[in-house]
Protein backbone atom coordinates (compact mmCIF):
# COMPACT_ATOMS: atom_id res chain seq x y z
CA UNK A 1 0.00 0.00 0.00
CA UNK A 2 1.22 3.36 -0.58
CA UNK A 3 1.43 6.35 1.55
CA UNK A 4 -1.86 8.10 1.95
CA UNK A 5 -1.83 12.07 0.87
CA UNK A 6 -4.91 11.56 3.72
CA UNK A 7 -5.00 9.50 6.88
CA UNK A 8 -8.57 9.71 8.80
CA UNK A 9 -7.51 8.06 12.02
CA UNK A 10 -11.39 7.22 14.10
CA UNK A 11 -11.94 6.23 17.89
CA UNK A 12 -14.58 5.56 19.84
CA UNK A 13 -16.98 2.56 21.25
CA UNK A 14 -20.03 1.41 19.99
CA UNK A 15 -21.74 -0.09 23.23
CA UNK A 16 -21.19 3.90 24.70
CA UNK A 17 -23.78 5.64 23.06
CA UNK A 18 -22.57 8.80 21.27
CA UNK A 19 -18.94 7.51 22.10
CA UNK A 20 -19.24 5.88 19.20
CA UNK A 21 -19.64 8.48 16.75
CA UNK A 22 -16.82 8.13 15.25
CA UNK A 23 -16.71 4.89 14.87
CA UNK A 24 -19.72 5.75 12.57
CA UNK A 25 -18.27 8.40 10.53
CA UNK A 26 -15.21 6.14 10.07
CA UNK A 27 -17.85 3.85 8.48
CA UNK A 28 -19.28 6.76 6.45
CA UNK A 29 -15.68 8.21 5.27
CA UNK A 30 -14.80 4.72 4.11
CA UNK A 31 -17.95 5.15 1.81
CA UNK A 32 -17.61 8.23 0.70
CA UNK A 33 -14.02 8.31 -0.50
CA UNK A 34 -14.05 4.14 -1.46
CA UNK A 35 -13.11 5.45 -4.80
CA UNK A 36 -10.06 7.29 -3.62
CA UNK A 37 -6.86 6.07 -3.39
CA UNK A 38 -5.32 9.01 -1.87
CA UNK A 39 -7.66 8.67 1.00
CA UNK A 40 -7.37 6.09 3.74
CA UNK A 41 -9.53 5.23 6.79
CA UNK A 42 -8.32 3.40 10.45
CA UNK A 43 -10.47 3.06 13.09
CA UNK A 44 -10.20 1.59 16.44
CA UNK A 45 -11.83 1.79 19.89
CA UNK A 46 -8.93 3.52 20.82
CA UNK A 47 -5.53 5.29 19.77
CA UNK A 48 -2.52 3.40 20.44
CA UNK A 49 1.04 3.89 19.88
CA UNK A 50 1.83 1.61 16.63
CA UNK A 51 -0.50 3.68 14.96
CA UNK A 52 2.04 6.73 14.82
CA UNK A 53 3.73 5.32 11.59
CA UNK A 54 0.57 5.43 9.87
CA UNK A 55 0.68 9.04 10.86
CA UNK A 56 4.25 9.19 10.35
CA UNK A 57 3.32 8.18 6.77
CA UNK A 58 0.28 10.48 6.20
CA UNK A 59 0.40 13.81 4.50
CA UNK A 60 -2.52 14.95 6.23
CA UNK A 61 -4.35 13.40 9.18
CA UNK A 62 -7.75 13.90 10.09
CA UNK A 63 -7.96 12.67 13.89
CA UNK A 64 -12.10 12.17 14.79
CA UNK A 65 -13.54 11.42 17.84
CA UNK A 66 -16.12 12.41 20.46
CA UNK A 67 -15.57 14.93 22.96
CA UNK A 68 -17.51 14.78 26.46
CA UNK A 69 -16.36 18.47 27.28
CA UNK A 70 -17.98 20.09 24.65
CA UNK A 71 -21.81 21.06 24.38
CA UNK A 72 -23.64 18.13 23.09
CA UNK A 73 -23.56 17.76 19.32
CA UNK A 74 -21.14 20.81 18.47
CA UNK A 75 -19.08 19.89 15.89
CA UNK A 76 -15.87 21.20 16.22
CA UNK A 77 -12.58 21.46 13.74
CA UNK A 78 -9.41 22.51 15.10
CA UNK A 79 -5.60 22.05 14.53
CA UNK A 80 -3.52 19.24 16.58
CA UNK A 81 -0.12 19.89 17.66
CA UNK A 82 2.44 17.58 18.19
CA UNK A 83 3.10 17.18 22.24
CA UNK A 84 5.90 16.96 24.20
CA UNK A 85 6.23 13.36 25.29
CA UNK A 86 6.23 12.42 28.90
CA UNK A 87 8.36 9.96 30.70
CA UNK A 88 5.25 6.91 31.80
CA UNK A 89 3.12 8.02 28.74
CA UNK A 90 0.46 4.98 28.79
CA UNK A 91 0.74 2.28 26.14
CA UNK A 92 -2.90 1.50 25.82
CA UNK A 93 -4.05 4.98 24.82
CA UNK A 94 -2.51 7.99 23.36
CA UNK A 95 -4.86 11.26 21.99
CA UNK A 96 -3.85 12.71 18.46
CA UNK A 97 -1.09 15.35 19.87
CA UNK A 98 0.86 12.48 21.60
CA UNK A 99 0.48 10.11 18.22
CA UNK A 100 1.97 13.07 16.25
CA UNK A 101 4.88 13.67 19.09
CA UNK A 102 5.72 9.55 18.09
CA UNK A 103 5.20 10.28 14.52
CA UNK A 104 7.76 13.20 14.56
CA UNK A 105 10.32 11.87 17.75
CA UNK A 106 10.42 8.03 16.25
CA UNK A 107 9.73 8.20 12.69
CA UNK A 108 11.16 11.47 12.47
CA UNK A 109 8.02 13.13 10.33
CA UNK A 110 5.18 15.07 10.55
CA UNK A 111 1.83 15.28 8.44
CA UNK A 112 1.97 18.43 6.74
CA UNK A 113 -1.86 19.07 8.01
CA UNK A 114 -3.24 17.72 11.13
CA UNK A 115 -6.87 18.61 12.40
CA UNK A 116 -8.97 17.23 14.76
CA UNK A 117 -13.05 16.88 14.43
CA UNK A 118 -15.05 16.61 18.06
CA UNK A 119 -18.76 16.17 18.48
CA UNK A 120 -19.74 17.40 21.64
CA UNK A 121 -21.07 14.16 23.29
CA UNK A 122 -24.74 14.11 24.67
CA UNK A 123 -24.25 10.43 26.99
CA UNK A 124 -21.82 7.54 26.92
CA UNK A 125 -24.32 5.47 28.98
CA UNK A 126 -24.43 2.00 27.86
CA UNK A 127 -26.06 1.85 24.85
CA UNK A 128 -25.88 1.53 21.37
CA UNK A 129 -27.92 4.81 19.91
CA UNK A 130 -26.66 8.11 20.02
CA UNK A 131 -27.96 11.18 21.38
CA UNK A 132 -30.84 13.32 19.63
CA UNK A 133 -27.89 16.14 19.45
CA UNK A 134 -25.35 13.93 18.04
CA UNK A 135 -27.94 12.64 15.78
CA UNK A 136 -27.95 16.07 14.17
CA UNK A 137 -25.01 17.01 14.09
CA UNK A 138 -23.84 14.03 12.10
CA UNK A 139 -24.61 16.15 8.98
CA UNK A 140 -22.57 18.66 9.75
CA UNK A 141 -19.39 16.38 10.67
CA UNK A 142 -19.71 14.54 6.98
CA UNK A 143 -20.18 18.23 5.37
CA UNK A 144 -16.65 19.07 7.50
CA UNK A 145 -15.36 15.76 6.90
CA UNK A 146 -15.63 15.73 3.15
CA UNK A 147 -14.91 19.55 2.75
CA UNK A 148 -11.32 19.03 4.65
CA UNK A 149 -10.40 15.75 2.83
CA UNK A 150 -11.83 17.29 -1.07
CA UNK A 151 -9.29 20.50 0.54
CA UNK A 152 -6.19 17.82 1.41
CA UNK A 153 -5.83 15.81 -1.30
CA UNK A 154 -6.42 18.50 -3.95
CA UNK A 155 -10.00 17.61 -5.61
Amino acid sequence: MTDPRCLILACGNTLRSDDGVGLWLAEWAIKRFAENAEVRVIARHQWTLELAEDVARAESVLFIDCSVDSPAGSVLLSPVEAAELERGMSTHHSGAAELLALARDYYNSLPRHARQLTIGAGSTELGEVFSEAVTAALPEACRRIEEMVLQWVGV
